[in-house]
């Protein structure tokens, strides 16, 4: 065996040692190490692993809330409308004490946190208070504060991730590979809670920054966010979360209107944007304690409930994560007053409730509150019967304007609600409404990146 393996050697040795064939096979290694020096290839093991375990947990949140929570209170509210204050009252009050007492910092959470953590800290979160503030979400969302679900399931997410990049460490993962993980967690937790895969993508990659993406995730995030999306559709089915008809056409006539809504919109959203970071900095430097801070914003926000109820009794209260209200906005007719009470005071609500420290995101209040608007001018100003193509442009335009994420409110709608013919008006919409609105973010932590790329280049030698 050993002669022949002899034999064999000297026989194609020379074949080894050709200088041809030596150049090529190099050449072969320098295009392989160039094709994978991103070391693509982990993220086939590691977003799974994100994507299951993102998806697990906000399966079981959005069961909370959604599934035994909010329905029981809602109807209660319905039922007994001068419980409303108390309730808020309540909720509130337990969320600011869980915050004051278990957290290092209780004005830090939910999508402000995982801003300032990819762009300060690495991707790195304090993980210690992970389960208060996500009582503090429950509390804050179930009692009937003006939020929803996006800011426990985006927050929970990036946690994940962060937290595995600990657990992983022997895959050789540096500081780059966590803010990643990161922000392929917060995909995750946005399209499980949505149950629409792609608006957590871009959203994700949208977030850290006002006028661009966070390119390097794409990939990871693409593939956390489709099986985040699966493992809760798997529990909690798969229907679109705000389903409602779409219309087959729309005509150039359309499409100024729908222009003009996102200039209204934009401007709106700009004023509301401009009095919540007011009011936020306002508490933030307020000197008493915490939970007395949400105390008064569960009281204000009850009273919003309580005066829309008074004038307009029925199911739709412009509190709590809302997402019935679509159906019953699109579904049944109401008076343009109303629809504009509503949107108001759900806006108003929406300040009391995160401003002054409430744990949560305001991604569904400003849709909520956009589609409403949308509505309104549908029915109040040009006269169109098509209320749901109005309603899907003001949805996309009050995002887009308030959270600096235009791609992402376009593909919201899209997925979402099920209106893909809505695509293009919704568009052009979000864009003008982006542009009207200026910088002005919701999220005081997202930055230009130009303006971060400048400033490394000033730093550099």
């Amino acid at each position: 065996m050993k002669e022949m393996q002899t034999r064999a050697t000297k026989k194609f040795g020379w074949l080894r040692r050709h200088p041809l064939l030596h150049k090529y096979v190099s050449l072969v290694q320098e295009d392989l190490s160039t094709t994978y020096s991103r070391d693509l290839h982990k993220w086939l093991l590691i977003a799974p692993m994100i994507g299951v375990t993102t998806g697990l947990a906000i399966t079981v949140i959005a069961y909370i809330i959604l599934g035994k929570m909010w329905p029981a209170v809602l109807g209660y509210y319905v039922r007994h409308p001068w419980a409303i204050v108390p309730g808020l009252l309540l909720g509130s009050t337990v969320a600011g004490l869980l915050m004051q007492f278990f957290t290092s910092d209780p004005n830090e959470h939910s999508t402000e946190e995982i801003i300032r953590s990819y762009h300060e800290h690495q991707g790195d979160i304090n993980l210690r208070p992970f389960a208060p503030k996500i009582l503090a979400a429950i509390a804050t969302v179930g009692f009937g504060g003006s939020a929803a679900l996006e800011g426990p399931s985006i927050y929970g997410g990036a946690a994940i991730g962060s937290w595995l990049w600990r657990k992983l460490r022997g895959l050789h993962l540096d500081a780059r590979d966590r803010r990643i993980m990161l922000i392929c967690g917060a995909a995750a937790g946005m399209s499980a809670v949505f149950r629409a895969p792609l608006t957590g993508i871009v959203f994700a990659l949208e977030m850290p920054y006002k006028d661009d993406l966070a390119h390097e995730a794409l990939a990871p995030s693409l593939i956390a966010s489709v099986i985040s999306y699966v493992t809760l559709s798997a529990f909690m089915g798969r229907a679109p979360l705000f389903n409602f008809s779409s219309a087959t056409s729309f005509t150039r006539r359309d499409l100024f209107w729908c222009a003009l809504l996102g200039l209204l919109i934009g401007l709106v959203a700009m004023v509301f944007v401009l009095t919540f970071r007011r009011a936020r900095g306002f508490f933030v430097q307020w000197s008493v304690p915490h939970w007395r801070k949400l105390a008064i914003g569960g009281f204000l926000t009850g009273l919003c409930g309580l005066i829309f109820l008074y004038f307009f009794p029925g199911m739709l209260i412009p509190i709590g994560p809302n997402y019935e209200a679509v159906g019953m906005i699109l579904g049944t007719h109401h008076s343009s007053l109303e629809l504009m009470s509503f949107g108001v005071l759900k806006l108003a609500a929406t300040i009391f409730t995160l401003a002054t420290g409430g744990v949560s995101a305001m991604f569904v209040p400003l849709f909520l509150s956009g589609g409403t608007f949308g509505v309104v001018f549908a029915q109040s100003i040009i006269h169109s019967p098509a209320l749901e193509l109005y309603a899907a442009v003001g949805m996309a335009s009050f995002i887009a304007a308030g959270y600096k994420t235009p791609l992402a409110a376009v593909v919201f709608v899209a997925e979402a609600t099920g209106g893909h013919a809505f695509i293009i008006p919704a568009l052009i919409g979000a864009a003008v409404a982006y542009a009207v609105s200026g910088d002005a973010s919701a999220s005081g932590d997202q930055r230009l990146h130009e303006g971060e790329i400048f400033s490394d280049s000033r730093c550099r030698p």
